[in-house]
């Protein structure tokens, strides 16, 4: 589909968990509008959970795009952590060449899922340096102090304001948080780390304040801080780091800049599986790879993630990837039906009417804090309408480009129309053959991703030529050996529409 324009002003109102409310989301310059989303921690393959969140935030880039707004969005790869260290210890190498693999993985992944990339990927590992001048200047307010053995940990008594955030009360460590583990002597339990001691067999950094590696929080803080100013409009990621991670980020950040350092926060739910807490354990852990090489298509995946809305709990099931995939089936017919229809010339009134309905009613769902939900209603009841005014005649030429566009500004947030579900299925069944992993996808749709779509559009295009030879025998052959390599056909009086299970 073509680029779509900004057809609406909507101003986009969405929960902030700072103030607790929803607010206007807008550029606090008038121009662009500065986010900053934490990104993934690279020690192993990624998890729908994980995932879940890096679409909604995709959502939200898309949406604040479609309706006008500049962005200048900024994501972290955090390739340094306890996990990276433990797990490239284990595999006996550093971990500047344990990361790069699940760095590449992670891009495939949101190229499978259509994520689109922020305008800046910063590498904790490749800012160092402004992490140690961050501590430096945390030391110079009184707010940082060294250990005995070379750690620096932030004093938290001296940020009053800590846990405005979360607003609970943080007395002592939330069970389940995600928390440094310390070892060292620290002047208060809570406390937490910014720069780490080297310990024997771990990467680590000459530095000015000693030899060690970075804390986990400490990074998010120097980098946003350095592409996006003192002070930005927004700052994204998972409900689980809103403690302690943004708490400590916070308390870092304006300890030096005396300044808010994200007006508005927005933070996405977890998701369940089958209704419980996803967990190796329970087995009901899935990365992406895991589903795609069960058979289900990128596309359903991705439509799945999105439909409920970022601040309400997703319960993720199989029947739940069935039903999007049908959703997508209907969505991607109506579009080739009515892209390839030939019609009568004129307007239907009713016709424009319902499109603008669908149109208004779609952008007012994602404006009121990103409904993902209520968007889909208003297009799946054009879908409907539009598909029975086509059986009985009354949808016109002129009605053509009205629904169109109504599909553009979906697709522009939701981006499901257009087929590229083989490319991602074969990305994953490539990973798998080399990394040795099972693959569950039934034998017919393996072979049907040896087909290109240039080589079933041939076939289709021989079997009607054959259909109008009255040569039937071969047009059944065809239609067949598509069948056995997962293609189905559908005839109509528009034409003929394949589509891959």
């Amino acid at each position: 589909m073509s680029q779509p324009q900004a057809s609406h002003t909507t101003i986009l109102r969405l929960f902030n968990t700072l103030s607790g409310q929803i607010d206007d989301l807008v550029p606090a310059d008038g121009n662009e509008l500065r986010m900053y989303a934490c990104g993934p921690t690279v020690y192993d393959y990624g998890h729908i959970g994980n995932f879940r969140t890096f679409l909604q935030v995709d959502v939200l880039r898309r949406f604040l795009k479609l309706t006008g707004t500049r962005l200048r969005h900024v994501m972290n790869i955090t390739d340094v952590d306890d996990k990276i260290i433990r797990n490239s210890a284990s595999a006996g190498i550093p971990i500047s060449e344990y990361t790069p693999k699940y760095v590449d993985a992670f891009f495939e992944d949101l190229e499978s899922l259509r994520v689109e990339r922020p305008e800046i990927i910063a590498r904790a590992t490749e800012h160092i340096p402004k992490m140690v001048d961050l501590i430096q200047r945390l030391e110079a307010a009184g707010a940082a102090y060294k250990t005995e053995d070379g750690s620096w940990y932030f004093r938290l008594r001296s940020f009053p304001e800590y846990g405005k955030l979360s607003k609970k009360d943080l007395s002592g460590m939330e069970d389940g948080a995600r928390v440094d583990v310390d070892e060292y002597e620290k002047d208060s339990a809570r406390d937490f780390a910014l720069w780490k001691a080297t310990k024997p067999g771990e990467t680590s950094w000459d530095s000015a304040i000693g030899r060690g590696r970075p804390g986990w929080h400490i990074e998010c803080s120097a980098m946003s801080m350095e592409f996006l100013g003192d002070s930005f409009d927004l700052h994204a990621g998972g409900e689980d780091l809103t403690f302690p991670h943004h708490e400590n980020e916070i308390a870092q950040s304006e300890t030096v800049s005396h300044k808010p350092l994200a007006r508005h926060w927005f933070h996405v739910r977890f998701l369940l599986v089958d209704g419980r807490k996803m967990s190796k354990s329970e087995g009901n852990f899935y990365t992406l790879r895991d589903l795609l090489l069960k058979g289900y298509k990128a596309s359903a995946i991705r439509l799945a993630l999105i439909s409920v809305p970022y601040r309400h709990q997703l319960n993720f099931t199989f029947d739940g990837l069935v039903e999007a995939t049908a959703a997508i089936d209907r969505l991607r017919t109506f579009h080739q039906r009515v892209t390839q229809a030939a019609l009568q010339a004129g307007e239907n009134p009713e016709i424009q009417q319902m499109a603008t309905k669908a149109s208004e009613g779609y952008f007012a769902a994602l404006g009121n804090d990103l409904n993902t939900a209520e968007a889909r209603a208003p297009i799946f009841d054009l879908v409907r309408a539009s598909n029975t005014a086509m059986d009985q005649g009354k949808f016109l030429a002129g009605d053509r480009d009205a629904v169109l566009q109504v599909l553009r500004d979906f697709d522009a947030v939701f981006d499901v129309l257009e087929d590229r579900d083989t490319e991602a299925t074969r990305r994953a069944l490539a990973w798998a053959e080399q990394a040795g992993r099972t693959v569950e996808v039934a034998p017919e749709l393996v072979a049907g991703f040896a087909l290109s779509d240039e080589e079933i559009e041939k076939l289709v295009a021989e079997r009607t030529k054959a259909k109008k030879m009255r040569n039937f025998g071969r047009a059944d052959q065809i239609r067949n050996e598509l069948a056995e390599k997962g293609v189905i056909l559908e005839d109509s009086k528009d034409g003929v529409r394949w589509k891959r299970k």
